[in-house]
């Protein structure tokens, strides 16, 4: 299969799924260097530092799927041999169901011909990361190496609620090597999933508001739906 659906939806998620990896990559740089491990019967993901392993960051896991190169597939957690808790990866299925995605209803996936690279691999892991963020709202998510496969698990209560506030001081750093299809949708998109209120400034759309409690952001757009600049009164952290 192609993947383009769920390419369609992990670039609607793309803004906040960013910001949300920003977020979760800055908690752990803080930790210095460390160590991970998981524990899923438990639902138990630890973050600990090497010369410290009281100090830790720690989030329940869902894992989603498994991509391996050795069959070239990829498997949702729900059709894996292991027992786990699936109430999180069904969400997923759910949705194919109801929207007829053939890659979400289908327990293994065949990758497609030539991608079984590392750099495919991780692409591809990436692309599954943002469709089940975008999907479930989860995020933010984590691409664990289990020797040459990559397990995509998303990690609930790993960092604080994006704010605006948050976001705005991230912006810069993470639209310099971030690319959207649609960032006009995207900026729709990250004020949904992060539950900010958004207002339109006119019926062309040319810009949209985004606000919460800790201050407003004003994103404005070209004419071909690109982001030409960013505007904020922040009022908190």
């Amino acid at each position: 299969m192609s993947f383009d659906t769920l390419r369609a939806l992990a670039d609607r998620a793309a803004l906040f799924s960013a910001l949300r990896q920003d977020q979760l990559v800055a908690a752990v740089d803080d930790l210095g260097e460390h160590r991970w491990s998981v524990d899923l019967s438990a639902g138990v993901f630890t973050f600990a530092a090497d010369a410290d392993p009281s100090r830790t960051l720690q989030a329940t896991p869902h894992l989603i799927a498994s991509i391996a190169p050795g069959p070239r597939s990829l498997m949702w957690s729900w059709a894996l041999p292991e027992s786990y808790d699936t109430t999180v990866a069904d969400r997923l299925r759910t949705y194919g169901e109801q929207h007829g995605i053939a890659e979400l209803t289908a327990g293994e996936v065949a990758l497609p011909d030539g991608d079984d690279g590392d750099s495919a691999l991780s692409s591809l892991a990436h692309l599954v990361g943002g469709a089940a963020v975008e999907i479930t709202g989860l995020s933010p998510y984590y691409i664990a190496n289990v020797g040459d496969t990559r397990a995509v698990i998303l990690l609930d209560a790993a960092v604080p609620t994006l704010s605006v506030s948050t976001a705005v001081q991230a912006l810069p750093r993470v639209l310099a090597g971030l690319t959207m299809r649609d960032p006009r949708a995207s900026v729709w998109d990250l004020s949904r999933l992060a539950g900010w209120r958004l207002e339109w400034a006119d019926e062309s759309f040319s810009a949209a508001v985004v606000s919460d409690a800790t201050g407003t952001a004003t994103f404005r757009f070209d004419e071909h739906a690109r982001i030409s600049g960013i505007e904020s009164t922040l009022t908190g952290a």
